[in-house]
């Protein structure tokens, strides 16, 4: 399954914030950190907020950061929120499917036992789990580790 680049980009975001979660962060620098156009983080990012993932501060000493702590953003309800539904195939979309073999075909039962197993397991893990060599990461966005610990 591929995902989408607006679930990949929300999962870079929130990683980018997650790897220094004492600082907030801009826009225009996490586009610059992933080489990602802004105009497409605006869409992430705006996303992100309305569902509650990060905090969006204006004005002087503002910017992006989470608004939970990384142990509560599971990622399967992460790519779930960015994905929506999931069809695999054209016979799991109703209005648009047109195979004439539909309703003898066992694809469709076989894809949605496949994409069952597939959330369950990103729903096993969180953002913190993604952060393991979170100053390794560090050193590949900011050209350095983090010399503080994480809040």
């Amino acid at each position: 399954m591929k995902l989408t680049n607006f679930t990949d980009y929300s999962i870079r975001v929130l990683i980018y914030l997650a790897t220094d979660p004492l600082r907030r962060a801009t826009i225009a620098e996490i586009a610059t950190a992933f080489g990602i156009s802004e105009n497409h983080l605006m869409k992430v990012v705006h996303h992100l907020a309305r569902v509650g993932w990060i905090n969006s501060v204006r004005g002087k000493g503002g910017g992006l950061e989470l608004a939970l702590d990384p142990e509560n953003i599971v990622v399967g309800e992460l790519v779930r929120s960015t994905e929506g539904a999931a069809l695999p195939a054209e016979c799991f979309d109703k209005a648009t499917n047109t195979c004439v073999i539909t309703k003898a075909c066992g694809m469709r039962d076989v894809f949605a036992e496949a994409v069952e197993a597939f959330y369950a397991v990103l729903d096993g893990y969180t953002l913190a789990d993604l952060m393991g060599k979170r100053n390794k990461v560090a050193k590949l966005l900011f050209g350095k580790p983090l010399l503080r610990a994480r809040a």
